[in-house]
């Protein structure tokens, strides 16, 4: 029998609760009417870059340049999937919400509800994941986040550090809260789907009173499952907002969200049970219900500032304090008995404690010399974390494929133990110019970073981690934008990441580092609503720390590095009315350099990659007014599971699909993913194998009013 904690039982109570309470207060004063989200626009004409977009085409971006420029005329790949895009494909996860980006292997390590790890252009993404545009800090890669709070995802392909510092060069990943509107906004929904989920979600927004404040409340509840047999996947989240506007030129808007979830770790297997050979059913469990648990809770509490003094001046802030606090404990498979069906397992113990301090502190300035008009950015951008992680492995009983037994209980035996407690810190004073000069469009930046770590590790003995960094990075990118919409545009920009081990004498690593030269043309039409993207790009990366074993003892050295050419084409548009299309191809040429696996291809990256979805609704005064279907098909080419190139993971493609009606205030729909129920290994390690999910569906229906 599945087994939920008792806060997430009190955290649906609660929401059940709220939306009654939410729904019945507005309602009493005013008709059932359908409000839409409005498209809210800057005092300049441009789309708010953090706001709502009606459809699936964004036209501007916080994250590419923290001005809100238009993509158009931004020298740098950047994509937008709107809310409304999200809901149309059904997307529950950040890996679900990027399927259908160039550049992007949205679930590379296979379904895993305790993660979000996607790659952007063959880099691993589960360290560059931001929330409102401060980085989502954790030594082992983000954890997944609630994608009902978001208002949009946004990716910056290519290197970031000169406005967000320390990270690889794939990119990053922002994603942009929902905040507070001065309109109504009335929604509340049930759901129903695959591994016995369940749950419910709502979402109010409006003006507090005939005041200048306005006010935000999203939730969302679940209980359910994973694809493997009695893996658990609840959770709650509660996200209250604030948004202060004493004048049209201050804004002071209040941040926070609490979510609690229990994701158990998924079961991967040797290969010759998955990839090839006797294949086990992706529902098999090496874990055990009566000692698989999972116990997490993330804080945030932020703000934002914004303020102008004049035509010229204007000054913002944006700070979050988050804390995560992580109980779990899993099995997992080690290595396969010699009888070829027995599975050794280790046991995992984890408790992790972090807390993050992000503030990033910015002017900005617009003003004119002669004929040039200039945006100047000026920022401070300061990170404190505090990591506090006990990893214990222990033995665990042998599990026989052919007759698993279930529900035995084993002493706690400890064989490796790593406590960590550290403090990482980095300060970085940036400055970037935008420039135009008649049609012609330039972006100037450099940054100087200062980074440290201190510390120790025990395992048993006492390993100092301490150490220090800084580095200059910068970017330079110009465009030409022609009347009609078109913008070829060039561009060059570096990173940096300090490497967390020491060499064999026990001296610090040097950063890695990245850079990529870029050339691309971008088409925004004029006669409708749609943008249009080919990029060409040259990225490496050097100062790989490379991993090799002299007399049972792994050291480090700097001998790698990783090149990777590519070519991006991205269309998302509005075609005709009812009627949204979005399409993405990608080439990639990797390759591995300067160590024992030079020549080879960078783990789990795909020669040739590409998606399309389609979704369209009857329009009014026709005969299906209301109903709606979409489509969408995803392919990814064939690709190897590590540097070494040990197992080849053979080309699939997998089809999703949507169906959807609404009729005034009422809306249910019904996505499918996965269509075929294609059986496929996503991902192989060192620590087995991992399924992709099979077919799945979930099933909605929402009111607003």
């Amino acid at each position: 029998m599945r087994k939920h904690s008792k806060i997430l039982n009190t955290g649906m109570k609660a929401s059940a609760a709220a939306i009654a309470i939410m729904a019945a207060w507005p309602a009493a004063a005013q008709d059932a009417t359908t409000n839409l989200a409005p498209i809210v626009v800057q005092a300049d004409g441009q789309e708010n870059p953090k706001g709502p977009v009606k459809g699936y085409v964004a036209k501007s971006s916080a994250t590419a340049t923290k001005t809100g420029t238009p993509i158009v005329e931004t020298q740098q790949s950047i994509s937008v999937v709107t809310k409304d895009q999200v809901e149309a494909q059904g997307a529950d996860t950040l890996g679900e919400v990027l399927e259908y980006t160039p550049g992007v292997v949205g679930e590379a390590f296979g379904a895993d509800g305790r993660f979000d790890n996607p790659l952007i252009r063959g880099f691993e993404a589960g360290q560059s994941q931001y929330l409102n545009g401060l980085k989502i800090m954790r030594t082992f890669g983000a954890t997944s986040t609630e994608i009902y709070g978001m208002e949009r995802v946004e990716v910056l392909r290519g290197p970031a550090s000169v406005l967000y510092g320390q990270g690889n060069p794939g990119g990053l990943i922002n994603m942009v809260s929902k905040r507070p509107q001065f309109e109504p906004l009335r929604e509340v929904g049930i759901q129903g789907g695959s591994y016995d989920t369940f749950g419910s979600f709502f979402d109010f927004s409006d003006r507090i009173g005939e005041s200048d404040v306005a006010y935000r409340l999203t939730g969302f509840g679940r209980i359910g499952g994973q694809q493997i047999d009695d893996l658990q996947n609840d959770r709650y989240f509660l996200a209250p907002a604030f948004t202060w506007k004493p004048d049209e030129d201050t804004s002071i808007t209040l941040l926070t969200s609490i979510q609690h979830d229990n994701p158990d770790a998924p079961s991967n297997l040797p290969a010759s049970m998955s990839l090839y050979g006797n294949k086990l059913p992706r529902d098999f469990s090496v874990g055990d219900p009566s000692f698989d648990d999972s116990d997490r809770t993330v804080v945030n509490i932020g703000y934002e500032i914004e303020h102008r003094f004049d035509e010229v001046w204007s000054f913002h802030q944006n700070m979050r304090y988050s804390n995560l606090s992580w109980e779990y404990q899993s099995l997992s498979y080690s290595s396969l008995d010699a009888d070829g069906i027995t599975l050794n397992r280790n046991a995992l113990y984890q408790d992790e404690n972090l807390n993050t301090y992000n503030l990033d502190t910015r002017v900005q300035a617009e003003f004119d010399t002669g004929g040039v008009s200039h945006d100047v950015v000026m920022g401070l951008d300061l990170r404190y974390f505090d990591n506090n992680t006990l990893t214990e492995f222990g033995t665990a009983p042998p599990l026989n494929t052919q007759n698993p037994v279930y529900g035995t209980s084993f002493p706690k035996s400890i064989w490796y133990r790593s406590d960590v407690d550290s403090k990482l810190w980095q300060a970085g004073l940036y400055i970037q110019d935008e420039l135009k000069y008649e049609n012609w469009r330039a972006t100037l930046g450099l940054r100087q970073d200062w980074s440290g770590v201190s510390g120790e590790q025990k395992n048993p003995g006492v390993t100092s981690l301490d150490q220090n960094d800084h580095k200059l990075t910068g970017r330079a990118g110009l465009s030409y934008l022609f009347d009609n919409g078109i913008s070829p545009y060039a561009s060059y920009a570096t990173s940096f990441e300090p490497v967390a081990v020491t060499d064999v004498g026990g001296n610090p690593l040097k950063p890695t580092t990245g850079e990529q030269f870029e050339v691309g043309v971008k088409y925004q039409p004029v006669g409708f609503d749609g943008f249009f993207s080919i990029a060409a790009f040259d990225l490496r990366q050097k100062n790989v720390a490379v991993a090799s074993t002299v007399g049972g003892i792994t050291v480090y050295e700097q001998v790698g590095g990783v090149k990777v050419r590519g070519i991006e084409v991205e269309g998302v548009a509005s075609l005709a009315e009812g009627l949204d299309m979005r399409a993405a191809y990608t080439y990639s040429d990797g390759e591995v350099v300067g160590d024992i696996n030079a020549g080879n291809r960078p783990a789990r990256l795909p020669e040739h990659s590409a998606s399309l979805w389609l979704d369209y609704t009857f329009q009014p005064d026709t005969a299906l007014e209301g109903f709606g279907f979409g489509g969408g098909v995803r392919y990814l080419g064939q690709r190897y599971s590590d540097v070494a190139n040990t197992f080849d993971l053979p080309s699939l493609a997998l089809f999703d699909a949507s169906i959807h009606y609404q009729k005034d205030n009422m809306k249910a729909s019904l996505n499918i993913e996965n269509i075929a129920d294609k059986n496929y290994v996503a991902s192989c390690g060192s620590f087995g194998c991992a399924y992709g999910d099979g077919r799945t569906f979930m099933g909605k229906l929402t009111f607003t009013w």
